[in-house]
């Protein structure tokens, strides 16, 4: 008699696709990718050996790579059935990825683990064994245990350094002692995510702390210690404006998310331009008040636009032809205010306070109409 197709005839081995159709899918791995083609398959062959025993699947979460992530992991999914790919188009942005992967699972726990290889895959079957024993709701793999071989040496000297800081800082929000609440590797129950998916924040890259940090009870979480690799190909996705997206997650956490994290960025980019303004009014002053107003609200307006571009709304960034008409968008739109901004500036100098005074009067004026339309209208 002839076996059906894809099961096991006699002793032969079961192959992957008879184990995912015949067994209780165990674990779901989620893996954010941006430009990591060249890591799919090395990840999964490593993630095969790890997980043996295992009934697990790979739900790689492709922000749209240029160059061909989500065309190599189609091409392993169409004949692995444990592997499939949420390819996203005009959405950017790890946690959301994150999050994203996490609720497409059906598997009762989901690890998080990045497409570069620098997490220890061996790992994964003793966290999983961790939450099947009820030991934990969260087990993380951190970089700063103080076990041999555990550190983070490989992020380099001054991103480690960085590292221990936002750490340092997001222990004393959490107000639990997690050794590494910024980690990227991780196991969690998929409920204890969907719990708290509709207020997590999609931009940035601390999804972890922001897990933490949302839900009502606090968690059962265990720490496993690991060796945090070299990354084998592809570029960082680490930059200046991570730091600040995680500022302002941190500040949205201690307001108990009564203030969303973009906005909280869309208001420190918004200090910055009011020191830019300040700089051009002071420069401009012998040219009369009202046109060095003008200049600097619209020079402050310019860096505005190209610092949110870039920090608040990475996720949704614009480039080339998009940039530009995006910037005309943005600028028409903050013209709106832009009168009444010059109005209210030159009547609090007229009445005697000093220039920086009226300056900051016109600049707040405007701030709170920028944030509404622009937020809608431009990203």
């Amino acid at each position: 008699m002839r076996a059906p197709s894809g099961s096991p005839l006699g002793n032969e081995p079961p192959t992957p696709a008879s184990q995912l159709a015949t067994s209780v899918l165990e674990l779901g791995v989620v893996i954010p990718t941006f430009k990591e083609a060249p890591n799919v398959a090395p990840l999964l062959a490593k993630l095969e050996a790890a997980l043996a025993g295992v009934v697990w699947q790979a739900i790689f979460v492709d922000d749209d790579s240029p160059d061909g992530t989500a065309a190599a992991v189609k091409a392993i999914a169409a004949t692995d059935p444990r592997v499939m790919c949420l390819h996203r188009i005009g959405r950017r942005g790890l946690a959301g990825a994150v999050i994203e992967g996490a609720m497409a699972s059906a598997a009762p726990f989901v690890a998080v683990i990045d497409g570069d290889m620098q997490h220890d895959e061996t790992l994964l079957p003793q966290m999983l064994r961790a939450l099947q024993e009820d030991r934990a709701d969260i087990v993380v793999g951190s970089r700063y245990l103080a076990v041999s071989g555990s550190n983070a040496s490989a992020l380099g000297a001054t991103r480690e350094a960085g590292s221990r800081l936002a750490n340092w800082l997001g222990k004393r929000v959490l107000r639990a002692d997690v050794t590494d609440p910024m980690s990227g590797f991780f196991m969690i129950r998929r409920e204890l995510v969907e719990a708290v998916a509709p207020t997590l924040a999609t931009a940035g890259f601390k999804v972890l702390f922001d897990i933490l940090a949302s839900q009502k009870t606090s968690p059962r979480y265990l720490e496993m210690p690991y060796e945090f690799r070299a990354r084998v190909a592809g570029d960082s996705k680490l930059d200046e404006g991570v730091v600040v997206q995680y500022l302002g997650l941190l500040i949205a956490k201690l307001s108990r998310d009564f203030i969303s994290p973009r906005f909280i960025m869309f208001a420190l980019v918004g200090a910055s331009g009011v020191v830019i303004h300040l700089l051009i009014l002071r420069s401009l002053l012998h040219f009369g008040f009202a046109a060095a107003q003008l200049t600097a609200a619209l020079g402050a307006m310019t860096s505005n636009y190209l610092i949110n571009n870039a920090v608040t709304y990475r996720d949704r960034r614009k480039r080339g032809l998009s940039l530009l008409a995006g910037y005309f968008k943005f600028v028409m739109l903050c013209s709106v205010p832009l009168a009444a901004n010059v109005a209210v500036a030159t009547m609090v100098f007229e009445r005697g306070p000093s220039w920086w005074v009226a300056g900051v009067a016109g600049a707040v004026v405007a701030a709170v109409w920028n944030y509404i339309t622009t937020s809608r209208a431009v990203w």
